[in-house]
């Protein structure tokens, strides 16, 4: 019988009779030949078929033996086949607890992964909130320095209405321009801020996405897997893959397995960490650009005060001059008419003395004498015309400086008006304007 090859894990037991202890015994088999033979005899066709005694006992102890054999074979086969099954059973046990406590093991990794995922996806997700909170913060303070940026340029504008000589390039103008250039300063440091909040939360989005999709399969597998660990011999829903152990070229090795997701939450890490910097970088720059534009817009207010200190103070100069310019005028014109007052007197005597010279001059013959009383009337009358030229002379430059007062008094009242136009737009316009200056909340994007 053809023996079948069985895998052995240890030294078969001992038989119960070894092969090699059976009497090997030699039987002679008799030929027919020779004197005492029944070759030749009459009775040889009944006698050539027929065996000897001796080969009818061979035969009967081939047959036991055989048939012993034959057990002993089917003995050891049986005690094998036991054992075998044992062994089999055994080691189908081991292996499969083997298997059971593997995916148990596995579930724990991928539980771990799991976690290390969803709570990396969790932070991602806080993260990204907040950074979409300072990124409405940043676009509250770029909507807010409108404000400051209308109330500068309309400053400016203003005070390009003012009249000459108070239309001159001051401290205020030259503040008013500072803060112009400041809040369009901010105002492009807070877009490029604006679209580094945008690429970070979408990068913050993408990773949150890998991660998702990775924490994805590890649900998926898990749930595999945890199907795979409930499975026992007493299952109903298994059966055979005969294909099932062959492995797949794009299955991963545990290595590149943790390594992938190791790779997607340091880098899921570091834009997280990048996202918090840049959430303390917009922090810092909204209190500094909030600040500064209050400090600015204070020293701009501080210019425009001392500025209307100083129109003020020379309104109120002029105004003074004016006064004392219009009771001057006063004087002066009470001044030129005693002038013409005295003229008209002096003219008076004058007429009297030229009158009596000229009846003296119709004295007859001898009597035309240039006596004493004609020279006092000629001296008289040159003594008139002095003083009368004197008076007209004195009169002429008494209307000039009338004039010049006039002239004065003009450009005075026109100065106290430029000046009061000035302080109307400095401070009707410029100042009542600027207050609506946003507050630091709302430079800093908090309303």
């Amino acid at each position: 019988m053809a023996q079948t090859d069985v895998l052995l894990t240890k030294q078969p037991a001992p038989q119960t009779i070894p092969a090699c202890e059976l009497p090997l015994k030699l039987y002679d088999v008799a030929c027919n030949t020779g004197a005492y033979t029944s070759s030749g005899l009459a009775t040889a066709g009944f006698r050539t078929a027929k065996y000897l005694v001796d080969e009818w006992f061979q035969n009967c102890y081939a047959s036991y033996y055989q048939a012993f054999a034959d057990r002993d074979q089917s003995e050891r086969q049986r005690h094998e086949s036991r054992q075998l099954a044992a062994e089999t059973e055994a080691l189908a046990q081991r292996t499969q607890a083997d298997s059971t406590r593997k995916v148990g093991e596995r579930l724990q990794d991928t539980h771990c992964w799991k976690s290390e995922l969803q709570r990396e996806v969790g932070e991602l997700v806080a993260e990204t909130e907040l950074l979409l909170a300072q990124k409405q913060r940043l676009e509250r303070a770029l909507d807010a320095t409108a404000v400051p940026f209308s109330i500068a340029t309309d400053n400016l504008q203003c005070r390009e209405r003012r009249q000459h000589p108070d239309l001159v390039s001051d401290y205020v103008e030259k503040e008013l321009l500072k803060e112009a250039e400041l809040i369009r300063n901010i105002q492009e440091l807070l877009k490029r801020t604006i679209m580094q909040a945008v690429n970070q939360i979408r990068l913050n989005r993408e990773h949150k996405q890998v991660c998702e999709m990775d924490w994805s399969d590890k649900v998926e597998a898990y749930n595999i897997d945890e199907t795979c660990a409930g499975y026992h011999n007493q299952s109903t829903d298994v059966q055979f893959y005969p294909h099932s152990t062959k492995f797949e070229e794009s299955a991963s090795t545990p290595e590149t397995w943790a390594k992938f997701t190791e790779e997607n939450l340091v880098r899921a890490e570091r834009e997280r960490l990048a996202s918090c910097n840049l959430r303390e970088l917009i922090d810092c720059i909204l209190r500094d650009t909030a600040e500064d534009l209050r400090l600015q817009c204070d020293a701009v207010n501080l210019a425009f005060g001392r500025r209307l200190e100083e129109l003020e103070d020379a309104r109120h100069k002029l105004e003074h001059h004016l006064h004392k310019t219009l009771r001057e005028i006063t004087d002066q014109e009470h001044n030129i008419a005693e002038l013409k007052q005295a003229i008209k007197d002096r003219e008076v005597p004058l007429k009297v003395a030229e009158t009596r010279l000229y009846q003296r001059s119709h004295r007859p013959n001898v009597e035309l004498c240039r006596d004493t009383a004609q020279l006092r009337l000629v001296s008289e009358v040159e003594e008139l015309n002095l003083s009368l030229s004197a008076l007209r002379e004195k009169l002429l430059e008494a209307e000039q400086s009338l004039r010049n007062l006039e002239d004065t008094r003009m450009s005075l009242e026109k100065d106290i008006a430029v000046k009061t136009n000035s302080l109307f737009i400095d401070r009707q316009k410029c100042m009542t304007h600027r207050a609506h200056y946003p507050t630091i909340l709302q430079l800093a994007g908090y309303q």
